[in-house]
């Protein structure tokens, strides 16, 4: 997904001290963004935010929907860029039909994993079916490391089985949760997985004490340890745990998005759908964009590329350890 902000700020982040993120968890509230289009459909963003910036090395969660696509059109996203990036695409309802500048044409569908890796520079699209008539999920970015995030690009597709749990369900799509472990590559450890909490349960998950970790509510009357997560909010804790207690006060399902890894030991830029580590870097790339080198070319795409924004006059301070 692309950021379609028309003023992106651009964010120098990472590098919170470890000493200073707080043992309790942390409530990150959403902010509403529109996906382009004067019907836009709307995502409510909790990452990245001035509170904190990344998860591990999760660097970007847009959460949408249920959405009628007869009253916004549903999802149109131009081929657009990536940098230093995987993009996580995960689905609750609906379809999405991606196409990229590697030449992959796959379907995005519920409880199926889509994950791109930009690297160096790649190029997608995204489309709501035809078919598709209520859209509901998550789009999330990884970062990547410094030492990998000039990598080639490439794509990959998942389908997790579903784990039962004391107390609910999981689909474990990166990472290892619960004796499961996903195939799918990344270049940090990281955690992914849809949960579902029964009615009325208190779920015990045995969790890497060297992660920190995001609970981000789609459904349910939620208790992160003891603290309320409202819905599209998303709960952090700091590393240190071996255990996470997630309890569903509610009398029908509770859905939600786990999300972990171990703390991103690098600062990043991020403007727009680039990351890098300087404001020449990004400059660049908006320039290879823009003058059609670098990404390659999205096949298949009914209409014109995404431009890229307006650069900023001067770049913006770096953000302020989380105290």
């Amino acid at each position: 997904m692309s950021n379609t902000e028309t003023r992106p700020a651009e964010m120098r982040c990472g590098g919170e001290a470890e000493a200073d993120r707080p043992a309790d968890v942390e409530i990150l509230t959403a902010r509403d963004v529109p996906l382009g289009g004067p019907r836009a459909m709307r995502v409510r963003r909790t990452l990245p935010q001035r509170a904190r910036s990344l998860i591990g090395a999760w660097c970007f969660a847009d959460h949408y929907g249920p959405d009628d696509v007869a009253g916004t059109g549903g999802m149109r996203v131009p081929p657009h860029p990536h940098t230093g990036l995987q993009t996580v695409s995960w689905l609750f309802s609906g379809e999405i039909e991606h196409r990229d500048s590697l030449g992959s044409h796959a379907y995005v569908r519920p409880g199926e994993l889509n994950l791109m890796t930009g690297g160096h520079g790649i190029a997608h699209s995204e489309v709501s079916t035809p078919d598709t008539t209520v859209l509901h999920g998550v789009q999330l970015w990884v970062a990547l490391p410094d030492e990998h995030r000039g990598t080639e690009r490439d794509f990959q597709h998942h389908v997790p089985h579903p784990v039962a749990l004391n107390g609910g369900e999981a689909r474990v799509f990166l990472g290892t949760l619960a004796g499961v472990t996903s195939p799918v590559r990344t270049f940090t450890p990281l955690l992914g997985a849809e949960l579902t909490v029964s009615p009325g349960a208190r779920l015990v998950l045995d969790v890497d004490p060297a992660f920190e970790h995001g609970v981000l509510v789609d459904t349910g009357d939620v208790l992160a340890e003891d603290t309320p997560v409202e819905r599209a909010a998303l709960g952090y804790t700091a590393p240190g745990r071996t255990s996470l207690t997630l309890t569903n006060r509610g009398a029908a399902p509770a859905r939600l998005i786990l999300l972990g890894g171990p703390p991103f030991g690098e600062e990043i830029i991020m403007w727009w759908n680039f990351i890098g580590r300087s404001h020449d870097e990004i400059v660049q790339a908006r320039e290879d964009w823009m003058k059609g080198s670098r990404f390659g070319e999205v096949q298949g795409y009914d209409g014109a590329p995404l431009p890229a924004p307006e650069l900023p006059n001067a770049p913006l301070k770096p953000r302020g350890r989380v105290r």
